[in-house]
């Protein structure tokens, strides 16, 4: 009962949104007016270094660059932390310790960025030559010079791969902690920083460090900037993530490519084996058909249903957004759809398309398919039961490629390889502490602040609590039409300014 008065109390403060800014964030804010150039032209030189978790070079590079920015900031204890496996990309970590502070916050950001593929942007545009627009690309934005003198438009957006996913964090967070220094703001806990650089390759060697420097790096809460706001435009914070893992599905054929001519309505055909097979794994509604998928799934909780009722209904916005008129699962909401567990193909290859088609049959096809966990799935069960769903179609699975007496014997053979996951992470969402969080967020906008038991998408936070029995708390702030992940990412400035704020409000916490 106690929890539930908590919660709601929680829920109607957070329905009287408060009218103005602090007086403390005015602060921060006149900071970044006066200091927007200098401020910006840090952050584009940061997005000037490549940031690929396999370029081991420039991850060095862009650890360095926020090594010198944080001792810049009067930042204390700037260190790499390394994990135990040899050439391990580090994460680098600083700290203020805060006399008479009672309470610790870590906040995490990762400065490696997904693999690019500089083709696919759009005319004008490098993954790391990061250029200023004046607005969406989509809305007819175009590239403008960076100015020296006059103010920004806070809505131009740079372009760059980082600038949302994850730069945009890191320099956030630091020039929230470098706003309250020269303002003359006090933080009301110790601050620490930790900056990963290898999140987007599978944090594989995440828990390494956490073994490492458990006793430096324990705290009250992390702190996690990742992701965008709601598509609704206002700010969210975040109490779960869902999990993460990949199913490689290769069909075989024949032993070499045959002329579809010839051999076509003979020869089995791997893309139509394949894409039957596919079909097989869901239904007309968008459910998963596959034994078992939703059993381990833990309900939503009374507190969680109700915050899911508060949030925006955003679905016919993103429908007109993105171009579509009916969504996959029919009957429920987006906010509704990412709190299940999700099976979707990232890509499926075989023959060549367009100028490169021919009237061939192949010899093999492959799809990728990602599975998104939520609580109560574990990844390699969850995988586990997409290769029995794969036998039950008829297939033999193996895990390398077929021997010739496999060929002569089965029709149907399937070459799985199963990728190393994580599974998904919550934080009660009526702890005291997530009441600070949410009021601390709250004090900066006057208008409704989004709460999301999960979000859509992943990150290896449940490392977190493994290792460190850690809670942690994610608050995003890049526009949600960021591209992340693809080409022609990009940041809105207004949502980097606010981001500083947030974190600000965050360092002083009541």
């Amino acid at each position: 009962m106690i929890k539930k008065i908590i919660f709601m109390s929680v829920a109607i403060c957070c329905t009287h949104f408060l009218l103005a800014q602090t007086p403390q964030l005015l602060k921060v804010r006149k900071h970044f007016e006066n200091n927007q150039h200098a401020i910006i032209n840090e952050f584009v030189s940061f997005l000037s270094i490549p940031n690929i978790a396999s370029d081991s070079p420039n991850i060095r590079k862009n650890a360095e660059f926020i090594m010198s920015a944080m001792s810049n900031r009067g930042i204390q204890n700037v260190q790499l932390l390394f994990p135990t496996t040899t050439k391990a990309v580090p994460a680098v970590y600083g700290e203020v310790i805060i006399p008479g502070a009672t309470q610790t916050i870590i906040f995490y950001a990762h400065y490696d960025g997904q693999p690019v593929i500089p083709a696919q942007w759009a005319k004008g545009l490098s993954p790391f030559t990061p250029v200023l627009m004046s607005e969406s690309m989509e809305k007819g934005g175009s590239i403008i010079n960076f100015p020296t003198t006059q103010a920004y438009d806070l809505q131009n957006r740079i372009y760059a791969r980082g600038a949302s996913d994850d730069k945009a964090g890191v320099m956030a967070i630091l020039n929230a902690y470098d706003a309250l220094m020269k303002t003359g703001l006090k933080p009301t806990v110790n601050i620490k920083f930790f900056f990963e650089g290898e999140e987007e390759a599978g944090s594989d060697h995440l828990h390494e460090i956490f073994q490492n420097y458990s006793s430096l790096l324990k705290s009250d809460l992390w702190i996690i900037c990742d992701g965008p706001v709601h598509q609704s435009g206002f700010k969210q914070v975040v109490f779960g993530v869902r999990g993460d893992a990949h199913v490689d599905i290769t069909v075989y054929g024949s032993k070499r490519p045959l002329h579809s001519g010839h051999y076509g309505n003979w020869a089995p055909s791997p893309p139509m084996m394949l894409v039957k097979l596919l079909a097989s794994m869901k239904d007309e509604n968008g459910k998963v058909t596959i034994k078992g998928f939703y059993d381990d799934v833990i309900p939503l909780t009374a507190a969680e249903k109700k915050a899911l009722a508060l949030v925006p209904l955003v679905d016919v916005q993103m429908k007109k957004e993105l171009g579509f008129p009916e969504q996959e699962m029919k009957g429920i909401s987006l906010a509704e759809a990412i709190s299940l567990p999700s099976l979707n193909i990232n890509g499926i290859q075989s023959g060549g398309v367009g100028k490169n088609a021919s009237n061939v049959i192949t010899t093999s096809a492959t799809a990728v398919l990602d599975l998104r966990l939520v609580a109560g799935n574990d990844y390699q069960r969850q995988q586990q039961k997409v290769i029995a769903h794969i036998k039950a179609q008829g297939y033999y699975v193996i895990d390398r490629e077929p021997t010739e007496e496999e060929r002569s014997k089965y029709s149907k053979i399937a070459k799985v390889t199963l990728s190393s996951g994580y599974n998904a992470q919550k934080t009660q969402m009526d702890l005291p502490i997530a009441q600070k969080v949410i009021a601390a967020v709250q004090s900066t906008t006057s208008e409704q602040v989004v709460l999301i038991p999960t979000a859509g998408g992943s990150l290896p936070l449940y490392v977190f609590e493994k290792y460190l029995n850690a809670k942690t708390i994610s608050v995003p702030i890049a526009n949600h039409d960021n591209n992340q992940h693809a080409e022609n990412e990009n940041i809105r400035l207004l949502n980097f300014r606010n981001g500083i704020e947030t974190f600000a409000a965050l360092m002083m916490m009541k």
